[in-house]
């Protein structure tokens, strides 16, 4: 157990310490608005390595006893009637949920500004965004609310608002963590992702809910993996442009740093990544489109105070219930999915998709992971140098890569200047998370982690 987890573990072990607890997390929810439901009375009387640790879920992820809105209206007042497998499996090894933490609609946004239900704001400047759609839990963490929060990435998650708000942020291999439990939106590209500040506690919560669910046939167990230990090959990219300049700073620095240490850095070339960004918008919409075409009012769903017939129910359903994001998405993935213009759109999108991975593998031959800036811009402000929603798509082109591959990617916390943290994005092959963990380690004197203005370890 590392000192940060010892830490909160004897905090919360007298009623002094709780009351202090619950006081603190009221003091910052009226700044940041994190958790959409939130407990502090809740506790584990289960044994285990997590034993005594409070943690926040998505509020995409079922809870038994919470409700799971998605963020949306649609779901507003649906109260989840069973627990996610990776919930589950850190209940049993001793910590408890606290509460469920704010999102984008359905997880579609890179700010959390498109939740229906709050606004979330980033601890480090309340009048930016804390990054989408895990936006929520990376914000609960960074304020010390929770020590490790459970997300979803689906194109960059979990590490984009992890970036935002300076803490590491864990996307692992696809099907090493059940989805059981997790709401569909893009079935082929999420996964369940952990956000904390400390490495070990990260790796640890990894290394509890990972493992094959007979509840969801995609999910595999994880192959032993062949590297372990520096120092290691990391690629850069070569020619990488319009980069932010404290991003550039922080890129440039990152690099100086892992040389420093001992790793060799290689310049590579990475041909796909131009065409990651509408490969993924196109699979990521037409998986919505197909995934959220139950919600119509009359097995889930919102539902309508009256209406003349079933058609009518189901568009008044779709019209009330979702946000203009999802409606965006949805109409986008029925397009690409229309009857014969599939091999247009979708069809190409998938083989696009395979020659990423293929670039991908030509590139881990010769280096043990790659890296990247996770995010092109700190977070961005609500004024009028906001990113559009435009503009905030194009910028996933770092984190898009690794879900379209399936491979594990982690951000990790650089520089923090003028209160905007920088990260940075490490993506190896398939079940290498354990490098990722170490990366990490080598660069934690380098970067240490740097707390929030107003954030308090004793709470006091």
């Amino acid at each position: 157990m590392s000192q940060f987890t010892k830490k909160w573990v004897e905090n919360l072990s007298t009623e002094v310490g709780r009351k202090r607890y619950r006081l603190y997390v009221e003091s910052w929810e009226k700044k940041i608005g994190s958790f959409l439901d939130f407990r502090s009375e809740n506790s584990s009387h289960n044994e285990g390595k997590l034993k005594g640790l409070p943690f926040g879920v998505k509020d995409n992820i079922a809870t038994r006893g919470f409700k799971v809105t998605c963020g949306s209206k649609m779901l507003e007042n649906l109260l989840s009637p069973y627990t996610a497998t990776a919930v589950e499996k850190l209940i049993d090894a001793g910590a408890y949920v606290v509460g469920k933490t704010n999102l984008d609609e359905f997880g579609m946004g890179s700010s959390t500004d498109n939740s229906a239900l709050q606004q979330t704001n980033n601890p480090w400047d309340i009048n930016r965004v804390s990054g989408g759609s895990s936006g929520g839990s990376a914000a609960a963490v960074a304020a010390g609310l929770v020590p490790f929060a459970l997300g979803t990435d689906t194109g960059g998650s979990v590490r984009q608002p992890a970036s935002f708000c300076g803490v590491y942020g864990l996307k692992p291999t696809y099907g090493t963590v059940s989805r059981f439990g997790l709401t569909a939106y893009a079935s082929s590209l999420e996964v369940i992702g952990v956000l904390s500040k400390d490495i070990d506690l990260t790796e640890q919560v990894y290394n509890t809910i990972k493992g094959e669910d007979p509840k969801d046939q995609t999910s595999i167990k994880p192959e032993v993996p062949t590297k372990t230990k520096g120092p290691f090959t990391i690629a850069v990219l070569d020619n990488i442009s319009d980069l932010d300049p404290l991003v550039q700073k922080a890129y440039d620095k990152t690099i100086v740093s892992l040389e420093a240490l001992g790793h060799t850095v290689v310049k590579v070339q990475l041909p796909t990544l131009e065409y990651v960004v509408p490969a993924y918008y196109t699979i990521a919409t037409a998986e919505a489109s197909a995934n959220l075409a139950r919600y119509t009012g009359i097995r889930y769903g919102l539902q309508p105070l009256y209406s003349e017939n079933p058609d009518d129910l189901v568009q008044k359903s779709r019209s009330e219930g979702f946000g203009d994001e999802v409606k965006l998405r949805i109409l986008l993935g029925t397009y690409v999915l229309r009857s014969g213009f599939q091999d247009q759109y979708y069809h190409r999108a998938q083989k696009i998709r395979t020659a990423i991975r293929n670039d991908l593998d030509r590139i881990f031959k010769d280096v043990d992971m790659l890296m990247t800036p996770t995010f092109p811009t700190p977070a961005f402000s609500r004024d009028e140098k906001s990113l559009t929603q435009f503009q905030q798509k194009v910028a996933d082109k770092f984190t898009c890569t690794a879900n379209l591959a399936g491979v594990p990617a982690l951000n990790v916390p650089t520089i923090v200047e003028n209160n905007l943290p920088v990260g940075m994005q490490f993506i190896a092959p398939v079940f290498e998370e354990p490098r990722l963990f170490e990366i990490a380690r080598s660069l934690k004197d380098v970067f240490p982690i740097q707390d929030v203005p107003g954030y308090s370890e004793d709470w006091s």
